[in-house]
């Protein structure tokens, strides 16, 4: 059976990586499966265990750091975010495309455990207008807008080291360029 394509898709903090996320799953022509993410930051009045997250303690997630169980994990806010490196495994060996949503500094050791992944960069179109949702966003708690700003220009400094970049203009625009990036990578495999 042929292996899945891996995609990633990262960019700066709150650029929209969500709403493209939903977009390219419910796409029937691209067949994505998502990557659910370990996290230690609590559940969510909305979220679902196991579909929007797998949320574990502290001392599961340093189990699964120290048994090399995730293909990268990151800190943000004092929470711990890792992608299960089983479950992508699992989905590829399955003939399944899967889709992994990671910051910017997560792609690295993607790469080097699955160096045929499609990285996919999403960068704001530009820092000012990002500032401005970031801040529209977060109106009332300027600490959260701005430690989101500050990891949104470092994850811009990132943005040179991928091969695809797509820029943030219009919503269908970055859908249909990400989808095309998508769909021309599974015709190569």
């Amino acid at each position: 059976m042929k292996k899945g394509l891996v995609v990633i898709l990262s960019g700066a903090c709150s650029v929209g990586k969500h709403d493209l996320t939903t977009k390219l799953l419910a796409d029937p022509d691209l067949d994505l499966m998502y990557s659910v993410s370990l996290t230690t930051r609590p559940k969510k009045e909305n979220e679902v265990d196991g579909k929007d997250y797998y949320f574990v303690d502290f001392q599961s997630f340093a189990e699964a750091v120290k048994k090399h169980q995730l293909l990268e994990y990151t800190e943000f806010n004092g929470w711990y975010y890792g992608t299960p490196k089983n479950q992508v495994e699992f989905l590829r060996d399955s003939g399944k495309n899967v889709l992994i949503t990671v910051e910017a500094q997560g792609v690295g050791p993607i790469k080097l455990e699955l160096p045929d992944a499609l990285a996919i960069f999403v960068t704001p179109s530009s820092i000012e207008e990002l500032e401005k949702n970031i801040h529209a966003m977060y109106q009332d708690d300027d600490a959260s807008a701005t430690r989101r700003i500050n990891k949104a220009k470092m994850d811009m400094e990132l943005a040179p080291l991928f091969q695809n970049v797509v820029k943030s203009d219009d919503g269908n625009a970055v859908y249909s360029e990400v989808k095309n990036m998508i769909l021309s990578a599974m015709r190569k495999d």
